[in-house]
């Protein structure tokens, strides 16, 4: 990389050009050897990400093959994985250059440090516990596919959208925008609601003296229109259906209405279905006394 750096100077006489505004300290040895370095570097990492990338996608998708994992699984793997290496990477790059530009700039020889970084190692440990289990428990949720970036979940009462996974601590952000910093090694329960499929599930409360078979059909035939609409069925597995009689008291029944979707896609399968159903009931003159709010948990 030097004798490269040093024939493209002299190629465009660029070092001539340097000398007569003074500035010929600028292609010394030392630079040359410190932008071979840097160039080096930036360009075995960049490199180097590309084939990590296209390796991790190629694995997963070889993988995918024989699970059952939905196209949205496949992608919220890919992109947890290749953050975790891409992040591990660079940091294997940095230090790379650190060590280069510290033997060939200051000829400081950092093979001693190296050697003894096991009874550094040792020491430490005793003194990071906590960031060695986070650290473990990070790799183990990753390979576990316990969770993904994207999967909206519920870690230890903390619910929302996980926006980054790392190997120490997991990043969500809730349905007001805060967000959660969850060190690794504190993690005892994980509920994943998005993991291979989704739930779309809500009642609906009409009046007492509603015929129930006529409902349940007209419940059963928009959750079969909403399937077959071009703009919902990749959301819809199974359609929205009537699955059970809730409570029953002197004013209303409760109808419960269920339906399986593609991760992530409950929230909004649900929304649809409910206005959908408003319309539809109006037009037969049953009487809805109670519609819950929709529970978004993103």
């Amino acid at each position: 990389m030097d004798k490269f750096i040093n024939d493209l100077l002299a190629a465009w006489n660029f070092d001539e050009w340097l000398d007569k505004r003074g500035l010929g300290f600028l292609v010394s040895d030392p630079i040359i050897q410190f932008l071979s370095i840097v160039i080096g570097t930036v360009t075995v990492y960049y490199i180097g990400r590309v084939f990590l990338s296209y390796g991790v996608r190629y694995i997963i998708r070889q993988a995918a093959k024989h699970r059952a994992w939905h196209r949205k699984d496949r992608e919220k793997r890919e992109k947890t994985i290749q953050e975790l290496i891409t992040s591990s990477w660079r940091i294997i790059m940095l230090i790379y250059a650190v060590a280069m530009i510290a033997n060939k700039l200051f000829g400081f020889d950092l093979s001693p440090l190296f050697a003894s970084a096991g009874i550094i190692g040792v020491a430490i440990g005793f003194g990071s516990q906590s960031l060695i289990k986070d650290f473990l428990t990070g790799i183990f949720i990753i390979s576990e596919n316990q969770y993904r970036v994207g999967d909206v979940v519920d870690i230890m009462g903390s619910v929302g959208t996980v926006e980054r996974v790392g190997t120490r601590s997991t990043v969500i952000r809730d349905r007001d925008g805060s967000v959660h910093y969850i060190p690794n090694g504190t993690i005892q329960k994980v509920i994943n609601k998005t993991m291979g499929y989704s739930i779309a599930r809500f009642s609906i409360y009409v009046a007492a003296d509603t015929n129930i078979d006529k409902a349940v059909k007209l419940i059963n035939d928009v959750g079969e229109t909403l399937m077959s609409d071009p703009a919902w069925k990749r959301k819809i597995i199974d359609a929205p259906q009537f699955v059970a009689i809730g409570e029953v008291t002197e004013k209303s029944i409760e109808l419960i209405i269920s339906g399986k979707t593609m991760p992530s896609d409950q929230w909004s399968v649900t929304l649809e279905m409910r206005n959908r159903l408003m319309v539809a009931l109006d037009k037969k003159d049953i009487t809805v006394t109670s519609l819950p709010a929709a529970d978004i948990n993103r």
